[in-house]
């Protein structure tokens, strides 16, 4: 078989989705042409599908390779053989005539733009799936079919019915693709690729591997989900809430479909073997049989045809799970029938819907005298499901027949050919009411609407769906024989020789079974009283009770624990992490062998101890004094003074420095916020569960400081050296830490000010909730209970941060210019200039510093992402990957020589936003301090007793 390199299916499958653009912004230029535009790109895609047709006719492929994610096996790759050909075929060509249909039938108040830009999603989708190569990327396109049919099932949200058809479409196709994902995943594992042309060749392997049964089962699972077999029929019925034209796209060429491609496409390395067999065909031959014996008594037209959709997928499944090739040809050429006759079944359902306003057969009848165009259609479509000779319908039933008639069931060769009689049987019974109790009989006087034949935009695409149904079943050889063999072809994998199509091929015992079949039916429609009678008296479950209670009961399940697990307590989401990952860990060191370190521990000096010493008592005294916030404060910034005074310890002095001054902008900042705290939090909990949290606490910590010294004491290659070795060569500086952040992983640094300046954002935002909401009435009236002191601006303060403000700003640059060399940077040197601006709203209160601020915080943070990210732009131009660093050396004369790196530009975009970020936080707290009663300073200092009315009191 020859494959053919083409870019053409990679265009094919992307049309839909470009298609869908359009309709949505054509609506306003009419009905017309928002359809227009959604049929131009299915007819492209159905064109350039028919310029490969050629070379698929001859048996060829074609296929398509992008390397997408080759890591993880996920490549975009199509392919296109005759199984993909007939598929996709059916998507395009039954699409064209939905889009025509749809025009028609929906009406003035249908937002028709929404509609045609969710069908082209969904038609997109489901081309994806037919051409994939790649089963990974399969699923993709699988998930994003149960996404778009949730989309048109419940397009008219409006209704009830609509919404519930719609969530338990999702619900039941949504977990069956979960199953998917899971069975994809281990085939890929069993073959060792994810590719299709690689899974397809390797049939052995996979069949010998013991991931063989969970893969089958979870990949059927899948496949009978979305194609409504038993027990997960249940759904598709109730998607009939759709309108006509999303039925009748859904029940014949396409959601339903999908399943029945899957076992298709994967027939050649999963059939053959005993558990496909029984769990396919007896799923298959169970759903058969029960879809068409509910569908014979539903009183709802699009009802009937729905349960006659599970019934005859059912009938294909079943064909499927035969495991023989006669069989597999038997089902690819229902699967053409079935497209042609249900997607015309659907529409003239939806022809009598739309004139005659209802949808019950017991108020139907004689429809044939009043829309003889209409019945015509029907009667022939419906005459194709039943089996009748020379309609297309009756030839793949006498080839389903056959193939049952020679299949053994445990030892039982019955079973199946009688099943599969009554199937057929019940079939036949269900098509001849809908011609019967619809077009045939008198003439009624109490029609909802009087009904005619519509316009011939809604009636000529099931006439040229009707044409093909006689024509394939008066001339099957002659127009769909050879396409047959190709299709067939694909699905088995192998070149097979068909006996030519036709409709006599003798007395064989498929016709006596067709026979019984055929009078069967007619005996019950004439018996359908007394059996309808029957039929009501017995007890039957409801598939969408026992659905609505499963949902029920699972949200009622959810939501308890949800309650009882997400009750806002930190405490417990803390206790519950930290009891886990320390479990984890204990059951992997008992489990696992454990060898000592190999490196000696180094010397342990007074410096040593009395530095442990003190981060023990200090943190021991934050539990014990944990009530009182100023002291706690203090006690933690004692913990990272020696924490810097570690980094200090082990020759890390940026570090270092970057702790103490977050230390002191933090507890600054904590300071000012406990402004607005009480001094003294109430008790909360119970001794305990105090000692219960604090046994968490010891074990957890035990736990990280035993994982930290297992570690440490092994020898394990890092990064480092090679962070060394090139920061002077590869980022122009001597300061490895500054290089690293402003080179080397300069796209983490650039995500962390994106993320800080977020935050502050966010800080914002909720302080804005507070000044302009609800609660911003209760800050208007609360009482400010203490006194503030008459001194609450020291004179030696104020005039001590007025001295510290030059010179720590040119502390700042100082540290920011000499970064890329020696220890600081733009991070540290923001957090620096910071501090110094933190230090004047302490000096002189919220409002006498912010009045003087002349500069939104909001603008630091935005140049500041945007000059870092320019930066990193910059060199796209010099064709290098995002902000890769650039720097060269200039001497002017009498100046010595100096650096100039674009690492200092990148550096100036982290200092503007970390200075943005901590001084918009302190903005948002400076507001609420004026909103809550804080005075206003005239002077720089507290007041003059000269002039005590020198200060205001501002409410807002």
């Amino acid at each position: 078989m020859t494959a053919h390199l083409d870019v053409t299916l990679a265009l094919i499958a992307a049309l839909p989705f470009i298609g869908a653009v359009f309709p949505g912004l054509m609506i306003r230029a009419g009905r017309d042409a928002c359809a227009m535009s959604a049929g131009w790109a299915t007819l492209s895609a159905f064109i350039l599908l028919m310029t490969l047709a050629p070379a698929v006719w001859h048996g060829e492929t074609y296929s398509f390779r992008i390397n997408w994610m080759p890591m993880l096996g996920l490549n975009a790759n199509f392919r296109l053989d005759g199984l993909g050909f007939l598929f996709a075929t059916m998507i395009l060509g039954i699409g064209m005539l939905i889009i025509l249909y749809a025009r028609f039938y929906l009406s003035r108040s249908d937002p028709m733009g929404q509609f045609y830009v969710y069908l082209m999603l969904f038609q997109g989708a489901m081309l994806g799936i037919v051409l994939s190569d790649n089963v990974l990327m399969m699923v993709v396109f699988w998930e994003l079919t149960s996404l778009s049919s949730f989309l048109l099932i419940g397009y008219w949200k409006h209704t009830p019915d609509g919404r519930q058809g719609a969530r338990m479409a999702l619900a039941v196709t949504g977990m069956g693709g979960l199953a998917l994902i899971a069975g994809m995943l281990l085939l890929g594992e069993a073959a060792g690729s994810y590719d299709l042309t690689d899974i397809l060749q390797r049939r052995e392997a996979i069949q010998a591997s013991p991931l063989y049964l969970p893969m089958l089962i979870l990949i059927l699972l899948g496949a009978f989900t979305k194609s409504a077999q038993f027990p997960f029929h249940f759904w598709l019925p109730h998607a009939m809430a759709a309108p006509t034209p999303v039925s009748a796209y859904l029940h014949s060429a396409t959601m339903v479909k999908a399943g029945l491609f899957l076992m298709a496409r994967l027939w050649p390395v999963l059939s053959g073997t005993d558990a496909w067999f029984y769990i396919v065909s007896t799923t298959g031959l169970v759903t058969m049989v029960l879809g068409a014996a509910i569908a014979i008594f539903k009183d709802d037209l699009k009802a009937l045809l729905a349960y006659s959709t599970v019934s005859h997928l059912g009938l294909i499944t079943m064909l499927l799970g035969f495991g023989t090739t006669a069989a597999a040809t038997a089902a690819g050429f229902h699967i053409i029938n079935h497209t042609i006759f249900k997607a015309a079944l659907f529409m003239t359902a939806g022809i009598v819907d739309h004139e005659t306003h209802t949808r019950s057969i017991k108020r139907l009848g004689g429809l044939r005298h009043l829309m003889p165009i209409t019945a015509t259609l029907a009667i022939i479509t419906a005459a194709s499901m039943a089996g009748i000779p020379y309609f297309n319908g009756f030839l793949s039933k006498e080839m389903m027949l056959e193939s049952a008639a020679h299949t053994t069931w445990d030892g039982n060769g019955l079973l199946v050919p009688v099943l599969a009689t009554i199937g057929a049987l019940l079939s036949a019974a269900y098509s001849f009411r809908y011609i019967g109790h619809v077009f045939l009989g008198p003439v009624r006087d109490d029609y909802p609407h009087k009904p005619h034949d519509p316009g011939f935009g809604l009636w000529a695409a099931p006439a040229f769906l009707s044409v093909l149904v006689l024509a394939i079943g008066i001339f099957p050889q002659a127009v769909v024989g050879s396409f047959l063999q190709i299709v067939a072809d694909a699905i088995t994998g192998q070149h097979l020789h068909m006996h030519p199509l036709k409709v006599w091929h003798g007395l064989t015992p498929a016709l006596l079974m067709s026979a019984i079949a055929t009078v069967g039916g007619l005996a019950v429609l004439l018996a359908f009283t007394p059996l309808d009678r029957l039929w009501e008296s017995l007890p039957k479950p409801d598939a969408k009770r026992i659905f609505d209670r499963m949902v029920e009961t699972s949200h009622d399940i959810c939501g308890t624990i949800a309650n009882h697990m997400h009750d806002g307590q930190l405490t417990r989401y803390v206790a519950i992490f930290a009891t886990g990952t320390v479990a984890a860990g204990i059951i992997a060191f008992v489990t696992g062998d454990y060898l000592p370190g190999t490196r000696d521990m180094l010397p342990v000096d007074l410096i040593d101890v009395v530095g442990t010493i003190l981060v023990i008592a200090a943190t021991a005294s934050i539990v014990v004094f944990h009530r009182s916030r100023l002291l706690v404060l203090v006690l933690i910034g004692i913990n990272g003074l020696v924490v810097s005074l570690i980094f200090v310890r082990f020759s890390a002095p940026d570090l270092a420095m970057t702790q103490v001054t977050v230390e002191v902008v933090t507890l600054i900042l904590l300071l000012l916020a406990l402004h607005f705290l009480p001094k003294i939090t109430p008790r909360e909990t119970s001794w305990a569960r105090r000692g219960r949290d604090g046994a968490i606490a010891i074990a957890a910590g035990l736990a990280v400081g035993g994982l930290a010294f297992a570690l440490m004491t092994r020898d394990f290659s890092t990064i480092s050296g090679y962070y060394w070795e090139n920061a002077k060569p590869g980022g122009g500086g001597t300061n490895v830490v500054n290089v690293i952040l402003v080179d080397f992983r300069g796209y983490d640094t650039f995500g962390e000010i994106i993320v800080l300046g977020i935050a502050a954002l966010v800080i914002f935002a909720l302080a804005e909730a507070l000044m302009n909401g609800r609660a911003s009435r209760r800050l208007a009236n609360w009482e400010v209970t203490q006194r503030y002191s008459r001194d609450r601006h020291p004179l030696m303060m104020v005039v001590a941060t007025r001295v510290m403000m030059p010179i720590v700003l040119m502390v700042g640059v100082y540290i920011f210019l000499r970064g890329h060399n020696q220890p600081g940077g733009g991070f540290i040197a923001g957090l620096v200039v910071a501090i110094a601006l933190l230090m004047q709203y302490m000096a002189s209160g919220f409002a006498w510093a912010q009045d003087r601020m002349k500069f939104a915080y909001h603008t630091f943070i935005g140049w500041g992402v945007m000059i870092a990210g320019l930066t990193g732009i910059g060199a796209w131009f010099v064709g290098r990957p995002f902000l890769t660093s650039a720097y060269g050396y200039v001497h002017i004369e009498p100046i010595e020589e100096f650096e100039l790196a674009t690492a200092m530009a990148f550096d100036l975009g982290v200092f503007l936003a970390v200075v943005g970020a901590v001084m918009l936080a302190l903005y948002c707290l400076s507001r609420i301090a004026r909103r809550t009663g804080e005075t206003v300073n005239v002077t720089p200092m507290d007041f003059d007793p000269s002039h005590p009315t020198e200060t205001t009191q501002e409410n807002g």
